[in-house]
């Protein structure tokens, strides 16, 4: 077991009744003026704005809203967000809403306090030293970012998508109430399902040796998405199939699951796919981070599996119940490939897709998504095996 840190200051706040508590929690931790942020209009419809609204005013904490966040969110938004912020005073910053609107937020938070431009952080030219306080209040249970150190934010402008982690990007505060997810699009559920098994996968294929406690974590969270996921498809009001879907994307993603088996000075994980996946999604804003990972993820197990065979073998028994009828070449590569083509299917079986194609992606587009990588990751990246830019060439062609 590699030593590490863990650092998981959120508070989470879970369960039906979970929206009444925000204004008494946040009063209570002595907050006054909170910047609420949203989408594109679900939390106002389905009444949880207003929800939120009421729980706010009954503690006497004023508001002021900031609403528009799209898919991939755009740094222009967030831009207007730090503004606002300012211009109103606001003591903490209240998303509502799915991973880019706490996304959006969080990069809101670190603005404020910043004299220069906010994408200064995302591109490394700066390192934030300070934030407005985070809390949040997610409606999908995906990317985790509840209780997360990360924020990934596009620039349109410059057909980037970057990230920053940091640990002033974690929420101190996180309202959870699985019947918002009930009326979630089938679409939006899967694809969340996809993006919190490739946040244990990014960890559990580090590269480092076996952590038995944080294996069985790590694998028990993905075999307990596996199990849900279906359910909450067939019955959206399955409120412990719900449940158990929201928690495991706040476990999947706040670093527990990759304690000890994190790069010794570097991430709690390897990450290409996710690099390579925010190429897709700055490409064409429409591409949806987990449906793009559902192709990606495989894509990338079949091209690296050789350099640690015996991580696949472990992943296949712990969730799949596949293991190798004896330690030959042959028997191996049966069971890693059986235990990948499970992997996907179960993905496509959700309803995502097998192939880039199917999201608009053509052979012409790989190159003009290597310069963002290149920013990104550099032109030699990735712990579990070192890819070059070539990798990356051959695993998007092999995804066509």
């Amino acid at each position: 077991m590699n030593d590490f840190s863990f650092y998981s200051p959120t508070r989470i706040i879970f369960g039906k009744t979970a929206l009444e508590t925000i204004g008494p929690e946040l009063s209570h931790a002595g907050y006054t003026k909170a910047l609420i942020v949203y989408g594109g209009g679900s939390v106002v419809r389905t009444g949880t704005l207003d929800r939120v609204k009421a729980s706010l005013d009954a503690a006497g904490i004023a508001h002021a809203e900031l609403g528009g966040v799209r898919p991939n969110p755009d740094v222009s938004l967030v831009r207007a967000g730090i503004e606002l912020g300012r211009t109103e005073h606001v003591d903490v910053i209240l998303p509502v809403g799915g991973g880019s609107v706490m996304d959006s937020a969080k990069a809101i938070a670190l603005g404020i306090p910043y004299e220069g431009d906010v994408w200064d952080f995302f591109v490394k030219r700066a390192t934030p030293a300070a934030r407005i306080p985070v809390a949040a209040v997610p409606t999908i249970p995906a990317s985790g970012s509840e209780a997360s150190n990360s924020s990934v934010i596009s620039n349109d402008a410059e057909h980037l998508k970057c990230g920053i982690n940091t640990d002033l990007n974690r929420p101190v505060m996180a309202f959870m109430n699985p019947e918002l997810t009930y009326t979630l699009p089938a679409y939006q559920t899967a694809a969340g399902a996809v993006d919190m098994i490739t946040h244990v996968l990014e960890r559990f294929f580090s590269g480092e040796p076996a952590v038995p406690v944080t294996d069985h974590i790590g694998c028990g969270i993905i075999r307990t998405v596996i199990a849900c996921a279906p359910r909450a498809l067939e019955h959206p009001d399955d409120y412990d199939a719900r449940a158990n879907l929201f928690w495991a994307g706040t476990l999947a993603h706040n670093g527990l699951a990759g304690c000890g088996t994190n790069v010794p000075g570097g991430r709690d994980g390897d990450w290409t796919c996710h690099g390579l996946e925010h190429e897709l999604s700055a490409l064409d804003t429409s591409i949806t981070h987990g449906a793009g990972l559902a192709v990606i993820f495989p894509a990338w197990m079949r091209h690296v599996w050789r350099a640690h065979p015996e991580r696949f073998l472990a992943f296949a028994k712990e969730v799949f119940d596949i293991e190798a009828v004896d330690s030959t070449d042959e028997a191996v590569e049966d069971a890693v490939t059986a235990t990948i083509d499970e992997l996907q299917e179960f993905f496509v079986s959700l309803g995502m897709p097998r192939t880039l194609g199917e999201l608009g992606v053509t052979e012409k587009d790989i190159e003009r998504m290597i310069p963002g990588l290149t920013l990104n990751r550099g032109e030699v990246f990735g712990s579990f095996m070192q890819l070059t830019l070539d990798d990356a060439r051959v695993i998007y062609r092999s995804a066509l």
